[in-house]
């Protein structure tokens, strides 16, 4: 019975495929700067997908060399790299840490569409981290003094008082940062653009960062 479960997966898995027909991505289109490119890709997908464009993978590596992955949402990208916001005390803080090098990825299904990141991350200003925590929503202000992030809990329940707790410190005033929660930078130095195309015949542009803060641009391969 094991045996029969395992080759009807097996089948079912080969039967999924994916047909990548996207629009062709070439050395024109493909500007001489990787963040004109993504600003382009990112606001065609945010009229597709506002909810959805800015989820990206940020992979971690920890002192002893074991990768972590995990979703997060990026809140800021310029010519200086990308932000997002976190617990410092939690799993990828500690490992940033420790290794700053770090690797984004951004999938936008409706265009088949994929960019990889890579570079080294360093934590925003204090008055950047603070500024942002200002716009998010009061319940948001809360979980970020109540979580651990990371942390084992024996339960919701502890959770769900500590938020409680907190929200009554701070009826009817300000919430301010705390000090273990802020942002990261993400300074790239390897920017990659994959288009889907037919046949697995896909576009795939490098932009490597070189010394003089000018950026490569080569094709590669499927």
């Amino acid at each position: 019975m094991k045996f029969i479960k395992k080759l009807i997966l097996r089948t079912l898995l080969r039967s999924i495929g994916k047909t990548y027909d996207g629009t062709g991505l070439s050395q024109k289109d493909a500007y001489n700067t990787p963040i004109l490119l993504f600003s382009e890709w990112f606001r065609q997908s945010l009229k597709e997908t506002p909810d959805q464009v800015n989820i990206m993978t940020v992979s971690t590596v920890s002192e002893d060399g074991s990768p972590s992955s995990r979703l997060v949402l990026l809140k800021h990208f310029d010519e200086n790299g990308f932000v997002f916001y976190t617990n410092y005390n939690s799993r990828k803080a500690r490992e940033l840490s420790s290794n700053p090098k770090v690797s984004l990825n951004f999938w936008w299904e409706q265009f088949f569409r994929q960019v990889r990141i890579e570079g080294s991350a360093v934590k925003v200003s204090e008055k950047e981290s603070d500024d942002y925590f200002q716009t998010r929503d009061r319940g948001s202000q809360l979980g970020a003094w109540a979580s651990a992030q990371s942390q084992v809990i024996e339960s919701r329940d502890i959770l769900e008082k500590k938020v409680a707790a907190i929200e009554k410190k701070y009826e009817g005033t300000e919430i301010r940062r705390p000090p273990h929660w802020g942002g990261y930078r993400i300074v790239p130095e390897k920017i990659e653009f994959w288009q889907g195309r037919l046949n697995r015949l896909h576009d795939r542009f490098l932009y490597t960062k070189k010394e003089d803060g000018s950026w490569q641009k080569d094709r590669l391969s499927p």
